[in-house]
């Protein structure tokens, strides 16, 4: 039986257009079997990776390695949470996700003197105001300190190009051609979890076998799941995750936003965090979407809140996303999608497939509310963010 997604991509070229489908449901559907191209993509380069990281201070048994800064705006800023505790674990520093956004206007109150750093630059389009800016800036006020590594989808781009960069390019497969990220974001993910496990990639190769595994089996059924839930038209949409998959909770959370251009609320939270406030954003049409941990312990945590939930009758809908399937989960979740995930595969390398769930409602919301998810924006964003008016640190203009 063909499922809500597959349907989408045997429409007419016509219908499609139309609708605004052409780009964004085959974007989502590619998922899984592009992982493969990025990952053997990045196997062809691993020996100039491993030289760039050798010569920023990240070989094995490093004594003095460097901060590592990952930066994004977006959805980009968001691939750099999902990796962040990864690349601490895997090379042992200080790690951490800072959004170009920030470090535009605070560069000098992030960057220590005399301290060296490696500044990591996620960016589809290689051309937002705000990353560009970044980039040339750090290169020009730092020369000495900060070391330079993007990995963008755009091989033409501003930021692919700039002197004094090592830059990775994805394939153009993935630089989606619709408003919103989406193989764009999971492909880069496995791109920042190929850096973590530089070092020991025998140990990433049967994680990404596994991810692409997951991914095919996940996308059936979580495009009938979302198809059946966007015809219950909910108006708020609630995201959970721990660690690396909060960073997907918030980029699911701006996908809803998004390709439903504002007209569902969304809010993305740590499961022990709701409680403190965020939990009155949940009402009885609020959709609440749990992405639980495969670590025992911190899913006591997570299945806690969600018997919270249902105990007080705060929310429309569950839709959980589990590693396995349990007795307590059958129980608490309305709906659950399973990943049958090995035992001991880390949470800090889900991103990419777990991500699907969030893509998939936000494709079918959108839909149901009558709007083109290719182009749902009226004006009020775009595909790149390119018309910032960037001003010199040191050259304030006082009126």
């Amino acid at each position: 039986m063909q499922d809500a997604l597959s349907a989408l991509l045997l429409l007419s070229g016509h219908e499609k257009e139309v609708r605004g489908l052409t780009d964004t449901p085959r974007e989502i559907h590619q998922q899984p079997e592009t992982w493969r191209g990025t990952w053997l993509r990045l196997a062809s380069m691993r020996a100039s990776i491993q030289d760039f990281l050798k010569s920023c201070g990240l070989a094995t048994g490093s004594q003095n390695p460097p901060a590592v800064i990952l930066a994004g705006a977006g959805t980009s800023d968001y691939i750099g949470r999902a990796v962040s505790r990864l690349l601490h674990q895997q090379w042992g520093c200080e790690v951490a996700a800072i959004p170009s956004t920030e470090l535009l206007m605070s560069m000098d109150d992030l960057i220590l003197p005399a301290k060296q750093y490696l500044l990591i630059s996620f960016s589809r389009s290689g051309e937002s105001s705000e990353g560009v800016a970044v980039l040339k800036q750090a290169l020009e006020r730092y020369p000495n300190s900060i070391r330079h590594l993007v990995i963008t989808c755009n091989a033409s781009s501003t930021m692919a190009k700039l002197p004094g960069v090592f830059t990775i390019v994805l394939d153009d497969a993935v630089n989606d051609r619709g408003l919103a990220m989406t193989s764009s974001f999971s492909n880069m993910v496995i791109a920042g979890q190929y850096l973590a496990y530089i070092r020991t990639l025998d140990r990433y190769e049967p994680l990404v076998q596994s991810l692409i595994g997951m991914g095919a089996r996940l996308l059936p059924h979580a495009a009938d799941t979302a198809a059946l839930l966007a015809k219950k038209k909910f108006n708020r949409v609630c995201f959970l995750g721990a660690g690396a998959l909060q960073a997907v909770a918030q980029e699911c959370a701006l996908k809803v936003l998004e390709l439903n251009a504002g007209k569902v609320a969304t809010l993305a939270e740590s499961p022990l965090g709701l409680r403190h406030g965020p939990m009155s954003f949940l009402n009885k049409e609020t959709l609440v979407v749990t992405y639980l941990s495969n670590n025992d312990y911190r899913q006591q945590y997570e299945l806690d809140l969600l018997d919270e939930i249902r105990s007080k009758d705060l929310s429309g809908d569950i839709l959980v996303i589990a590693p396995r399937m349990t007795d307590r989960i059958r129980k608490l979740a309305g709906h659950a999608l399973v990943l049958d995930a090995p035992p001991t595969f880390p949470d800090t390398c889900r991103s990419s497939v777990d991500v699907i769930a969030g893509q998939l409602l936000a494709l079918f919301f959108a839909i149901e509310n009558g709007i083109t998810p290719d182009t749902p924006s009226e004006g009020a964003i775009s595909r790149v963010v390119s018309h910032v008016k960037i001003y010199s640190p040191n050259g304030v203009n006082k009126k």
